[in-house]
């Protein structure tokens, strides 16, 4: 289990969409300070939020926002991007910014704050998945949301020695900037910013946030073809 109340906390991409809404129900638990941070970031009007540089694509970058948030206790892997091109006949140059991003750049964040939660008694890391995790028919993006999976896995046995809760999370789509032009219902970010918190606190190792994303999970016992998920229903 992790308390949030007291806890100093990073949100990749915290100051918009779902991180904003992490950011904002992290404060209304009781975080002592949030690491916002943003490719170009944005002061806050709440003293307790700490805006910060971060691409999590670069390497110094990245090590710089852990040496400023060496007090952290809580970290939020939520950065990343959606290109809709199919694998096939999408852009390479799309699929390659997508793993770096969303894998390798989450990779990078763990690997940087791994010293940082031991020091502080372990803490718990937080990566954000998708049930595209497991459905078939979201190119780069769930190939990529998929290769995080199993990197989450990986992590929660080499950090379980040093006492570190990692948490994966898996959602449909929530009402952001990102999926915007994208119909169907959607999850608004603060409903699932609560659910997440939740099963933080409540020490799950992993947070299917909705009847989807259970849905979907539920399917990988069967038939691969079991696995397509439409976007957009």
């Amino acid at each position: 289990m992790t308390d949030v109340a007291g806890a100093v906390a990073v949100v990749t991409g915290g100051q918009r969409g779902l991180g904003a809404a992490f950011t904002q129900e992290l404060l209304e638990r009781g975080a002592a300070k949030v690491y916002a941070t943003a490719r170009r970031p944005e002061a806050s009007s709440d003293s307790r939020v700490e805006a910060v540089a971060l691409d999590v694509v670069d390497d110094e970058s990245v090590r710089a926002l852990a040496e400023r948030a060496g007090d952290a206790t809580l970290v939020f892997n939520n950065a990343g991007v959606l290109f809709p091109g199919p694998l096939l006949t999408g852009s390479m140059d799309e699929v390659r910014a997508t793993f770096e991003t969303n894998v390798l750049g989450a990779l990078r964040v763990a690997r940087a704050f791994a010293p940082v939660l031991a020091a502080h008694g372990g803490g718990a890391l937080v990566d954000l998945h998708s049930l595209l995790s497991w459905g078939a028919g979201a190119g780069a993006y769930g190939a990529s949301k998929a290769a995080l999976w199993s990197i989450t896995n990986s992590l929660r046995l080499e950090l379980a020695g040093q006492g570190t809760h990692v948490v994966g999370v898996h959602l449909g789509f929530a009402d952001t900037e990102m999926v915007a032009a994208m119909p169907g219902e959607k999850l608004s970010p603060a409903q699932v910013a609560t659910r997440v918190l939740d099963g933080i606190e409540q020490g799950d190792d992993e947070i299917l946030v909705d009847d989807v994303s259970r849905q979907v999970k539920a399917a990988l016992s069967g038939p691969v073809q079991g696995l397509t998920v439409p976007l957009g229903r």
